[in-house]
């Protein structure tokens, strides 16, 4: 690693939003920059982070069922465990960072907010040197035909935000938290009340995935996979072998690898 590089040299414009917008603002806001997590701010000062996950959970939640989305605040589904750097620091000082938070908030002297550091801007400038199969790991897949009610659930059980989708023919797609964010709150926008929790499992992964899902050959190089998911723009990538799936690579597993 370039140890003349600071963070100033590579962070990023924060993209923030206050802890009273409407988590519905906060969801438009994060496909709009495609930004993930967002900053949230409250009277200026930096309070946490909000992830399309923790929309996802919070649209999907019975607690709020009978809110409007466009009534449900930022607040609540702020996590308020978030850490921080400074423009001069080494960028070295990012890596355990980002090991553990998905991104860093980057402040000036008085602690103004002036910048973030997430995966997409350290992989831009490091890359891992290291054998993609070290790496890859086991993915995580679903049927086409799942209830999105079922997706969610393995979603909370298991701890994960991204399902490769496959049938008899190999991988069809992918589905994260961001489609489902993105189809809960269209479904109670349009769904009253008393129909939701009938409605809603008429909802199934081929009606929400993203479809063809982009992947890479397992004979793709580490430097040529780290390309693709910055310039994409994509936490992570299916891994296929003659067609057949065999892993995925996340940037959050390159990350661990620096």
């Amino acid at each position: 690693m370039n140890e003349d590089l600071l963070i100033k040299d590579i962070m990023s414009k924060p993209v923030a939003i206050a802890k009273s917008a409407a988590i519905t603002e906060a969801l438009d806001k994060m496909l709009d920059e495609a930004a993930d997590p967002l900053i949230v701010t409250n009277n200026g000062a930096v309070v946490g982070t909000i992830s399309r996950k923790a929309i996802a959970d919070t649209l999907g939640s019975k607690k709020t069922s009978t809110v409007s989305p466009t009534k449900i605040h930022v607040a609540s589904g702020i996590d308020e465990a978030f850490t921080s750097a400074y423009p001069d620091e080494p960028v070295d000082v990012l890596v355990p960072l980002l090991q553990e938070f998905k991104i860093v908030v980057i402040l000036d002297s008085d602690h103004k907010l002036i910048g973030k550091v997430d995966a997409t801007d350290l992989l831009k400038v490091v890359k891992p040197e290291i054998p993609a199969d070290k790496i890859m790991q086991a993915p995580h897949t679903i049927h086409p035909g799942e209830r999105v009610v079922h997706l969610r659930r393995r979603m909370l059980d298991e701890n994960v935000t991204k399902f490769v989708v496959t049938d008899e023919t190999g991988v069809i797609g992918v589905v994260t938290e961001t489609d489902i964010a993105k189809s809960l709150r269209e479904f109670r926008s349009a769904v009253g009340d008393k129909h939701q929790e009938y409605q809603v499992r008429n909802l199934f992964v081929s009606d929400i995935m993203t479809s063809p899902a982009i992947t890479v050959d397992a004979k793709t190089d580490i430097a040529g996979i780290v390309d693709l998911l910055v310039n994409k723009n994509i936490s992570s990538v299916p891994v296929v072998n003659d067609q057949k799936l065999v892993g995925q690579i996340s940037k959050e597993s390159l990350i661990v690898a620096l």
